[in-house]
Formats: structure tokens, sequence, C-alpha cells
């Protein structure tokens, strides 16, 4: 009978994916039709109801609206323009020091908004122009920004690692957190690598560049330095015990509401209704996709697939390297077509018999599977960040396409090392006490 159940929860959601179901109905509909057919005909919607309730009853997913409110604030607040100023600060004399400027901003104004989509959007606004200006080729400078707008999915603060924690049952959102810094560092700093040889190869330099008096230096520092504090008080003060993650969340908001509507004075109190709307809009999808794979993690179980898939792959070899390329490769096509948020949900519960019986820390693979469908979000033919990107550049994506595939190779070489260099993810955490 379980084998039974599975085969037609696999082919129902399938087809409702197909036929362009969203992906929370998607699940919650196949969820239930296969609770009614081999579990319990007569209390089937009961027990959806009642796992989709309980999927969102968690103190730790309190955080999710929080930062999702304090990601619209910092992104709403004109912090773009002033993290460039910075960033150009200090790379300004550099080859490619735009491109580089829009992979610096990328990586700080993507862990204050926790978004993709609007890291693109916002840098691909801010530098396009003073690029074109500049004489760089519009298709590089697109991809530049594509291939490293998610990699603020990887530094907190970011909703992809609470999300990983609530899928896996257990793994602090504190450690998921700090494990995060140094594999979006590297995500960051291996894009660098690549902007900067292209630069120099097509002699992408300053001339002529404006010095900077010591006042606007320290006017372009002053700027920006409140915006990233926010950062250090997060994880200052969950590294400190001060408050939890979840705590941690409600500072950031207020934070973010002081340093945009009285400090910098860049959103007026009116424009706050339309904020709140659209965090409101945003907490319901995620946690709709989340009570919902709730109900999907109870079927699976019921019908013991995530056990038969591990059972399968470890069959296929016993080879701890050989199966970590398999699910990369495997998470590398689901990225490509599924949101992270029902992605994580969906897949974590599945290859977690595989990392356990391999011996991988679960934090560890909460890094490397965060990161690995962040790429997806930036690949065809559904990648929603490179969509963005190009939009903003006014370029349509197969111009665009050629231009990243230098950054995806260096962006899998991060990948390769984060999944089989335990210390790139574990370092941090080890370092504080954390694990």
């Amino acid at each position: 009978m379980e084998i039974s159940a599975a085969i037609v929860l696999i082919i129902l959601f399938a087809f409702l994916l197909i036929m362009g179901t969203p992906v929370s109905f998607s699940i919650i509909t196949s969820a239930a039709v296969t609770i009614t057919m081999f579990l319990s005909p007569k209390f089937a919607m009961f027990i959806a109801a009642q796992k989709l309730t309980t999927g969102i009853d968690s103190f730790s997913l309190l955080a999710v609206p929080f930062f999702i409110l304090a990601g619209n604030l910092m992104g709403s607040g004109g912090l773009a323009q002033r993290l460039v100023n910075l960033a150009m600060l200090v790379l300004g004399k550099v080859p490619g020091s735009l491109a580089l400027t829009n992979i610096a901003g990328n990586a700080m104004f993507g862990s204050l908004s926790g978004s993709g989509i609007a890291a693109a959007s916002a840098m691909g606004s801010v530098l396009n122009g003073p690029e074109k200006d500049a004489g760089y080729e519009e298709e590089f400078s697109a991809a530049t920004n594509i291939a490293t707008a998610p990699v603020g999915q990887l530094i907190p603060p970011t909703n992809a690692f609470i999300i990983y924690s609530a899928a896996c049952g257990g793994v602090s959102v504190a450690t998921l957190f700090i494990a995060g810094w140094i594999p979006g560092l590297l995500w960051a700093g291996l894009c660098m690598v690549v902007a900067f040889c292209f630069a120099k190869k097509n002699g992408y330099v300053v001339r002529n560049a404006q010095k900077l008096t010591a006042s606007q230096v320290l006017k372009t520092i002053w700027d920006a330095v409140p915006s990233l504090f926010m950062i250090l008080i997060i994880i200052g003060g969950i590294l400190g015990g001060v408050f939890s993650p979840t705590e941690a969340s409600g500072i950031a908001v207020v934070y973010a509401f002081l340093l945009s509507v009285l400090i910098y004075r860049s959103i007026k109190l009116s424009e706050i209704k339309d904020i709140l709307v659209n965090t409101a809009t945003m907490t319901t999808i995620v946690m709709l996709v989340i009570g919902a794979s709730s109900v999907l993690s109870f079927v699976l179980s019921f019908t013991g697939l995530p056990q038969a898939i591990s059972n399968a792959l470890l069959s296929v070899t016993d080879n701890k390297y050989i199966l970590l390329l398999i699910i990369n490769l495997i998470l590398l096509i689901v990225g490509t077509f599924m949101d992270m948020a029902p992605a994580l949900l969906i897949f974590t519960p599945i290859f977690l018999p595989v990392i356990n019986s391999i011996g991988m820390d679960p934090v560890q693979f909460g890094v490397m599977m965060v990161m690995n469908l962040a790429i997806g979000t930036i690949t065809p033919p559904v990648g929603s960040v490179l969509f963005v990107g190009c939009s903003v550049a006014n370029l349509k994506v197969e111009k665009v396409v050629p231009r990243l595939i230098p950054y995806f190779g260096a962006i899998v070489i991060g990948l390769l090392l984060v999944t089989f260099i335990p210390a790139l993810s574990l370092g941090l955490p080890g370092l504080f006490g954390m694990l």
C-alpha cells in the first residue's frame, strides 16, 4: 500500500505542477488525495487541516514575517546607493571597480533585504547606467549583477535557514546563520575573481577618477555604516546570548524602522501601510508553503518514500563523495524550476536519511542545500533573479546567459568546496562553540 500511495502522490503532484497549479496548492491537493485514498477517507480533510496548522505553529517561524518586514523597510529605504558608494570607496581604483562594487553591493544589500530579487533590482538600477557610461559591455554588467544577487541567501539574516531549520526539525537557526558567512563570502569572492579577470582583459579601468576629500570619505562611510550595523547587532546579540534569532528579527524591524524613517528619512509614514501590506502578502505565501509542506511530510512518512529514496541512492554506491555529487545534481535540477522555500521543505526530509547515513553534519548540509538552490534562481528556464536582472538591464535572457557561464563555473566550484570541505561551513560555528 505504501508503494501505491507514493506513486499516486508523486504522479498527482507532478501533474498539478505541469498544469500550472501553485506549488502550495499542488502539495495540499496531492497530499489530501493520498490521505483519502490510502489512510483515512473519513478524516482526510481533518488530518490535512491539523497538519497545516501545526506546521506553522512554531516560535522560530515568527522570525519569518519580522525579517521580511525588516528587509522591506531596508529595501525601500534607499540603501542601495549608500552601499554602492561605500563599496566604490574601497574598490574605486581596481580594474573592473564598478563590477566589483556591484558584487560587494549585492552581498551587503542582499543580506539586509534577504531577497536576491530585491538585490538584483536595486543594484542593477543603481549601477547599470554608470557601467554603461564607463564603457562596460551591458551583457557583462547584467551577468555580474545576476550572478551575485543571491549571495544574501547565505549571509545572515536570511529566511532560507529558518525554513531549512523547520524542515529538518531541530537544527539551530543561530548556528545556520553563522555557518552561512564563509560560503556566502566565498561565492562573492569567486565571482570577483571572474569579474576582475574579464575587466582586466577588456581594459575596464577607472580613468580620471575624482579624488574625494576627507570630509567626503567620512560622509560616505557615515551614510552606509548604520545600515551594516544592523547585521552586527543581530549576529552579535545572538552570539552573545542576548536574544534568540526570533527576538533578533523583532529588533531588526525596530532598527530598520528607526533607520529608514527617522535617521535617513527615506520612507514617509504614509508609505508604511503599503510596506506592511506587502509584508503580509509575502508572509502569507511563505507560511502557506510551510504549512502545506507539513501535510506533505506527514504523507511522506506514511509512504516511506524518503527511506526508499535513501536506500535507492545507497544501493547505487556507498561512496560518500559520489552520493553528495548525485544529491547536488538533483538539487541543481530542482532549483531551476522550483522556488527555494518549497524545495527546502520538500527535499530536506527526503535527503536527510542519506546525509545521516554518511555522517554529514546537518548544518553543513543546510548550507550546501541553500547554496545549491540559490544557484537555481539565476539559472534558466525559470530563474526568478535571472529574469529580474535581465528586465532591469533591458536585455534579453539569451544575450546574458553566455556571459553568465564563467560565473556559473566559479559558483559551482564554490559549491563543491562547501560540499567537500566541512570547515567552510562548520569552522565559525565551531569557533563560537555552537556545535
